[in-house]
């Protein structure tokens, strides 16, 4: 079987994650400010959170923000639930924006339209959660200038985009956002086994997310409510939790982080080269948007299904019974069980509906030899013209 996405491995990682366990520290030592450092210096911004998976960092973003009872987060149907689901854990009402049908992330035409209603209703959200659905940013220049007049706190979830450039700049940077986060999942650009991280240029949500990430504890004199009784001293002075990433982790991101630009670079080349193999077929590419250098996290094709005698279920178990490890990214969130119950229903964002219809994940990852890749090709012909 040919995986959709694979991490890779390389002594340098073994030996590294080697070190740390040889060291004195496991956990809460000088790797995880490193690998913070590290990836905060390479996209351009001023501080890194790091955590124990995205989903934490979303977590901890949303309540930096002082999402709560009663406000509104919204963010793309298409998205892994964790973009959504942050907002429940703070109590907040979640609702979605439709997405674009070329890039097939959050549309900034239908989220004006949305805030446009929602204005009039005083059911404006207080956190837009923008998901950079496979590595490709969403227009954050358009949402950002929609956050100005509608005084809503944007967090980008860049989930897939780490390596990734919008208007020439690294995702993460934090021009058109308040918090961005990034994952560190094995089948992501850059792994760490599990593990996630939020960064920021605003120093008060770094410290916010940092204590937020380990107990809402601190033993800083500073954010003690009174001062300490001595040396040993530590005060809890917010309700957090345990998200705190190992040292372990934290090395194998640091020997990772070394490698970043040639994964994305390596991702590029796979992307032309699907491009030209697949240029004839009955099929629609990833379209991408000329102020955007994607991550390439996932190759996404649509099915043209008015050209094909065979379903889009039929052309996905074919491809999986020739061994090749296709998935669909993603559900549309709004139509599981629990958000249904909510009172959504599929037809109240239908692009996502019709990408849901007819994508299709093909392998995209660093260690996909060219065999491979013209493996895949030939299966995916073979399942087209069926």
């Amino acid at each position: 079987m040919i995986p959709y996405g694979r991490q890779e491995i390389t002594q340098h990682d073994v030996d590294a994650v080697v070190e740390v366990l040889q060291s004195d520290f496991l956990t809460q030592g000088p790797k995880v400010p490193l690998f913070e450092q590290t990836v905060a210096n390479h996209v351009g911004v001023r501080f890194g959170v790091a955590v124990n998976s995205a989903t934490s960092a979303l977590h901890i973003a949303c309540a930096a923000l002082g999402l709560t009872e009663g406000d509104w987060l919204w963010t793309s149907p298409i998205t892994f639930v964790a973009s959504a689901n942050c907002g429940l854990y703070c109590g907040a009402q979640i609702d979605f924006v439709d997405i674009d049908p070329a890039t097939y992330n959050l549309c900034p035409l239908a989220l004006e339209r949305k805030l446009k209603q929602a204005e009039g209703e005083g059911r404006l959200p207080k956190v837009v959660v923008a998901v950079h659905l496979c590595g490709q940013s969403c227009d954050m220049e358009a949402i950002h200038r929609l956050a100005q007049r509608y005084q809503f706190h944007i967090i980008e979830d860049a989930s897939h985009a780490i390596g990734g450039k919008y208007q020439s700049e690294f995702v993460g940077c934090g021009r058109y956002s308040d918090i961005t986060v990034f994952s560190f999942h094995p089948v992501k650009i850059v792994t760490t086994g599990e593990g996630g991280m939020a960064v920021t240029n605003d120093p008060e949500l770094a410290a916010s997310m940092e204590l937020l990430r380990s107990h809402g504890i601190t033993r800083d004199p500073e954010r003690m409510t009174h001062p300490p009784d001595g040396p040993w001293y530590y005060q809890q002075v917010n309700l957090g939790f345990n998200y705190r990433m190992t040292e372990l982790q934290a090395a194998l991101g640091v020997s990772q982080m070394a490698r970043l630009d040639d994964f994305v670079a390596r991702r590029h080349e796979l992307a032309q080269r699907y491009e030209r193999l697949l240029a004839d077929l009955p099929i629609t590419l990833p379209c991408q948007n000329p102020d955007t250098y994607s991550g390439f996290h996932l190759y996404v094709i649509r099915l043209r299904l008015k050209e094909l005698n065979n379903s889009h279920r039929q052309v996905f178990e074919s491809l999986r019974d020739q061994g090749i490890g296709v998935n669909l990214h993603y559900i549309p969130v709004h139509t599981q069980p629990y958000y249904a119950a909510m009172g959504f229903s599929p037809e109240d964002f239908p692009e996502a509906m019709r990408y849901y219809n007819e994508a299709i994940g093909l392998p995209m990852f660093h260690g996909l030899t060219i065999e491979q890749q013209d493996t895949v090709v030939g299966a995916l012909k073979q399942a087209l013209a069926q």
